[in-house]
């Protein structure tokens, strides 16, 4: 595919927005909306009529217009409640999702290159080969890594974007701004897709040949409101169609609060082709704590491993979300259901400053699985995005997962179907 040329840690998921009270504001940053009724936060609006929706979205503008869904705009609390009387209307808060990492910020961070993380623990242990010094693969198929955005200049990436937009500013798409503050999404697409760098003594990821859309969809404080997230999602899968081409989407995100902007987002893209990978979340161990949109059915939810071996396979981190042992056994995925696990803690990649940077979370999971989809994908071009997710099922079977707390025989509630490996 044509280059444009070289231009998902261990914080906890939130119980619901980043903190009470909060929302995102137009540049991503947070501001209080409950404080008083001239705080402004984001809403959903739709209307009976559309001489209605037309004379509210003139009165109040539009963020992102989602059809038949309604469009989203600002407001403050006291004009919320006005909408709120109107039978004629329907009118709710739009919730925001948050960074899947364990720590606001790296447990490790490198201004150079130690040769030994060249190919790092996580990439040894998806190729299944311990002596492994380069990967390969992925060519023809984009990851779009719905992130902070990605530091696009980085040696080790920058030959692999093809696309760099910012969803978070205005209410319109900033083709190519993409800027990384934060760190997060530099750190994911490493381990998606690193390529090594010019000089082959970078950071590689699991699928180098793969072509980057880095969407930032995440204000610099790694939060951002699900409308914003959810447009991206639909971005994706219009561009997937129009440019015919196959597209895994990595979300490292999320929330214990199901936005049905992001759901209905995600089936769409879903029927359009496109594979949805997702962090499962850093809830663990309890059950019931994957977070959306990695609950989602039409997701497939990644748990993250430590690089420790116990009971003869890769131990589930305790911070890694868990699904319902009710659902556990059948190989069947429902909603809130792990579906696969890949290496999540201690993670080193690649970092927004240009630099390196050591991580943990099931954020550094998604992108192990999303590079394996893209890998497995340019070898069998012809599969549609099922097959490639059943595929990915087919060889998590072949490593079943038995350490970690809720962790067992067969398909478990930790760890899914099992670990899903080059070979």
């Amino acid at each position: 595919m044509k280059r444009s040329g070289k231009f998902l840690t261990t914080a906890i998921l939130t119980a619901s927005l980043l903190v009470p009270g909060m929302a995102a504001s137009a540049n991503g940053e947070g501001t209080a909306s409950q404080t008083n009724g001239n705080e402004k936060f984001r809403v959903l609006i739709d209307a009976n009529s559309k001489k209605e929706k037309d004379t509210l979205k003139g009165r109040y503008g539009v963020r992102w217009d989602f059809a038949e869904e309604g469009f989203t705009t600002e407001m403050n609390e006291n004009q919320f409640k006005a909408l709120q009387k109107n039978k004629n209307l329907t009118v709710e808060k739009v919730p925001e999702y948050t960074i899947e990492e364990t720590s606001s910020k790296p447990e490790a961070a490198f201004s150079t290159m130690a040769a030994a993380q060249s190919t790092p623990w996580g990439i040894k242990a998806i190729y299944n080969n311990s002596t492994l010094t380069t990967t390969s693969g992925g060519a023809g198929i984009n990851i779009a890594v719905l992130d902070t955005g990605v530091n696009t200049a980085h040696p080790d990436l920058a030959n692999n974007v093809e696309q760099c937009k910012d969803f978070t500013t205005v209410s319109s798409i900033v083709n190519g701004s993409c800027v990384d503050r934060q760190g997060h999404g530099t750190h994911v697409a490493g381990s998606a897709l690193a390529n090594g760098g010019s000089t082959g003594t970078g950071v590689y990821g699991v699928a180098p040949a793969s072509d980057l859309w880095a969407y930032k969809v995440l204000g610099d404080n790694g939060s951002g409101a699900s409308d914003d997230i959810a447009y991206a999602i639909r971005h994706v899968a219009d561009q997937a169609t129009a440019l015919n081409t196959k597209v895994v989407i990595n979300m490292s995100l999320g929330s214990s609060v199901e936005s049905s902007l992001i759901t209905n987002a995600v089936n769409y893209a879903y029927s359009k082709g496109v594979l949805i990978i997702a962090a499962a979340g850093n809830s663990g161990p309890y059950e019931g704590s994957i977070g959306y949109p990695g609950a989602l059915q039409n997701a497939v939810a990644v748990a993250a491993l430590e690089n420790v071996i116990q009971n003869g396979s890769h131990r589930v981190a305790d911070f890694s979300s868990r699904g319902y042992r009710r659902t556990a056994g059948d190989f069947v995925i429902q909603k809130g259901d792990v579906e696969i696990s890949a290496p999540g803690a201690a993670v080193y990649s690649t970092w927004y400053n240009g630099g390196y940077a050591t991580i943990s979370g099931t954020s550094m999971a998604s992108p192990h699985a999303a590079g394996l989809a893209a890998k497995v994908w340019a070898a069998n071009p012809t599969a549609s995005h099922t097959a490639i997710r059943g595929e990915l099922q087919r060889r998590a079977k072949l490593y079943d997962i038995r350490s970690g707390s809720g962790a067992g025989v067969g398909d478990d509630y930790a760890s899914g179907f099992g670990f899903a490996r080059v070979q």
